[in-house]
């Protein structure tokens, strides 16, 4: 819609006015045949009833608009016209290119956001103020908060819910394999067989390695060392089903014979020619790390050996 002609310094071109609302042309746009001006708020809604020109009935689409020339743009923007916020106490008057700018600044704008300087800080419209409440307000921001905890726990209990009930079919699924293995043997041995040679690839992919200072072997790794263990194991393509079997197997207590003591390395060496050695690549530069394998019963083992 346009702007009221009784905000305008002195008498406005007639050419200037809208014909539908009478207003001084806001955004104008015009029609291609017969040159007719309008504001673009006032055709659009014209057209939403009839597909003609107001002034001279000539066909008309929304389609077929296009803008003013520039001449009556310039004309339109050299107009001075009163700010918007004037019934505010604002009593500028600038030209009404400059009139959007001006609007963003207005003092007496009562839409322009401040902020309550009596104790919460929330941001308002300035004629919004008057009726501000702040302990009102932190009373609904209280209530918002325990709202959204309320959602948060009633979210955490469905999702815990829903653990559970995948816990439940995990279960059943296991039960299941385990009926289904029972009655049929030679699906348990299928599985062992290419879980087996799963192993046995992984471990022939790794480089062979020479032990040459058995006395030099951590026998109780740490957290920190089990991870580190962890991560070269992984990064070497080691099969998932094993990893956590080999963290339990780089204690001392779970080496094989013949490695499983001080004593046992030092003294028995005629047990390591049942062993085959395997560097597993590591980054760290003050340690080895080796895949034993037990040849006769295909016992794998991770021995952690210090080369500081």
């Amino acid at each position: 819609m346009g702007y009221d002609v009784t905000r305008f310094q002195g008498e406005v071109d007639e050419d200037l006015l809208c014909p539908i609302c009478s207003g001084v042309l806001e955004e104008p746009v015009q029609a291609p045949h017969c040159e007719h001006a309008f504001c673009n708020a006032c055709i659009t809604q014209w057209f939403a009833q009839q597909q003609s020109c107001p002034v001279d009935r000539t066909v008309v689409t929304l389609a077929h608009l296009r803008p003013v020339p520039r001449i009556m743009r310039n004309m339109l923007s050299k107009l001075q016209i009163s700010c918007d916020n004037a019934g505010f106490g604002c009593t500028a008057t600038l030209r009404l290119d400059q009139l959007q700018s001006h609007l963003k600044d207005c003092e007496h704008n009562p839409k322009r956001p401040v902020t309550c300087e009596e104790g919460c800080g929330l941001e308002m419209p300035k004629d919004e103020m008057p009726n501000h409440n702040c302990i009102k307000h932190l009373r609904s921001v209280v209530q918002q908060q325990q709202t959204k905890i309320a959602d948060l726990e009633k979210s955490a209990a469905e999702h815990k819910h829903q653990l559970a009930e995948q816990k439940r079919d995990i279960q059943l699924l296991k039960a299941y394999m385990r009926a289904i293995r029972s009655t049929n043997p030679n699906l348990q041995n299928l599985e062992e067989s290419i879980e087996y040679n799963e192993i046995l690839e992984w471990v022939n992919s790794l480089q062979p390695a020479r032990v040459t200072r058995w006395g030099g072997m951590i026998s109780t790794p740490d957290a920190v060392l089990q991870a580190v263990i962890k991560r070269s194991l992984i990064d070497s393509g080691c099969p998932l089903s094993i990893v956590n079997d080999l963290i339990e197997n780089a204690h001392e207590r779970n080496w094989p014979q013949g490695l499983a003591t001080l004593e046992t390395r030092q003294m028995n060496r005629r047990y390591y020619e049942n062993y085959v050695a395997k560097r597993i690549p590591d980054a760290q530069p003050y340690l080895d790390l080796f895949t034993v394998v037990y040849i006769r019963t295909v016992f794998l083992s991770i021995i952690c050996h210090s080369t500081s």
